[in-house]
């Protein structure tokens, strides 16, 4: 099975070039991956091809030249800047003897790392058993074993490889029923500030974009925040006062990432619904990043896979401190807000998003009053019933 690799492990990453305009973003991304898992890069073995190799996928001549940049830089582990399928994973084990991670399973590890809240553990513990449920076959000796009779567990003729499968499928239904109540008794919290006229923001992005930066800035909440990918992974929610709009609900969310993994956005699904159920996301970008439009565009991928991306948005370029930019905001033809510039690290440019989240708030409520006067007019104003889930 595999072993997580612990902090200060050596390893050697691999990147294939498919002919893709990412590859150098890619790989760079894995460095820093690897480096926010406390993974020591000895070496970079890239390779240019057409195709993934079925067996090997990076076929026999260039995985023997990675094995004897483990043996030369006395690396522990492989990190492969692809998904690899089950067998590739198992042939690439066998013939480099060490364990063989590919970006999933990296991302996961990760996620692993930071996750503090009973909930955040819970939903990482599901993604990893969703994404080992397709490599069973990697690591079991004793799969070949077939157990049979009376009184033996699993039953007549269950191979090993069954009992695994149905032992590992109890425990994610049970992980699902746990992670479902806990998605229950949020939403009955959602509901509640709905009625409450209270405006509900969550702030998206790309992950190591200063949202959690953004966030302490403006709520004070001291939630951790540090210059690495996935610095953050537990939702946190505070109360932020606006003086011409009362309060506002302030949610801080996970960051996404090229490629995220779709075991840990179908894990993270009662985390992502504050996101979805969000009267306004402040999307917070990088701006000093040399590929934030392709961030960007990535993470209006992930929002339009949950199901968020109606919510009005207001983009937010942050980290203009490395820049020349000015801070200040752009209106549309309309005359709403659309984008904000400031540094959530020196302060310059707050002024304008409080603004722009004070309209917004005033736009909700003179929505819901609409709201409430057409349902007094059709005689069918009453109370939200619990079972629904409190969207118009």
């Amino acid at each position: 099975m595999f072993e997580r690799p612990e902090t200060g492990t050596r390893a050697v990453l691999v990147g294939v070039n498919f002919g893709r305009p990412e590859h150098a973003e890619l790989l760079s991304e894995l460095l820093l991956l690897a480096k926010s898992a406390g993974i020591t890069v000895t070496e970079v073995v890239e390779g240019r091809r057409d195709r993934p190799d079925p067996a090997l996928f990076v076929g026999s001549g260039k995985a023997d030249q990675v094995a004897e940049a483990m043996r030369a830089t006395e690396a522990q582990i492989v990190i492969f800047n692809h998904d690899l399928s089950p067998v590739q994973e198992r042939n690439l084990e066998r013939r480099l003897g060490c364990h063989v991670l590919d970006r999933t399973a990296l991302i996961l590890h990760i996620f692993s790392q930071r996750a503090r809240s009973g909930e955040g553990k819970l939903q990482v513990e599901l993604a990893q058993m969703r994404h080992q449920a397709t490599r069973l076959v990697r690591g079991w000796t004793h799969l070949e074993r077939q157990k049979g009779g009376i009184g033996v567990r699993g039953g007549p003729g269950e191979t090993q490889l069954e009992l695994d499968r149905r032992i590992l499928a109890t425990k994610i239904r049970n992980l699902e029923g746990r992670l479902g109540r806990l998605e229950k008794s949020r939403g009955l919290q959602r509901r509640a500030r709905q009625r409450g006229g209270v405006l509900a923001v969550s702030l998206v992005g790309y992950t190591n974009a200063g949202k959690s930066t953004l966030f302490n800035v403006l709520t004070g909440a001291g939630a951790y925040a540090a210059d690495q990918l996935f610095a953050t992974l537990d939702t946190t929610t505070r109360r932020l006062w606006l003086a011409e709009a009362g309060q506002v609900v302030l949610s801080d969310t996970v960051g996404f990432i090229n490629r995220l993994p779709h075991t840990l956005v179908a894990a993270f699904h009662a985390t992502l619904e504050e996101t979805v159920q969000a009267d306004l996301l402040l999307h917070v970008i990088d701006y000093a990043s040399p590929v934030r439009d392709r961030q960007m565009a990535e993470v209006d991928k992930v929002l339009e896979e949950i199901g968020a991306q109606a919510v009005p948005q207001i983009q937010v370029f942050n980290k203009i401190d490395l820049t020349e930019r000015e801070p200040g905001l752009v209106r549309d033809e309309y005359g709403k807000i659309e984008r904000v510039f400031l540094s959530a690290r020196t302060g310059v440019g707050l002024d304008a998003l409080r603004l722009a989240m004070t309209e917004a708030a005033q736009v909700a409520a003179i929505n819901r009053t609409g709201d409430i006067r057409a349902d007094d007019a059709d005689g069918n104003d009453k109370p939200i019933d619990e079972t629904d889930d409190g969207m118009e």
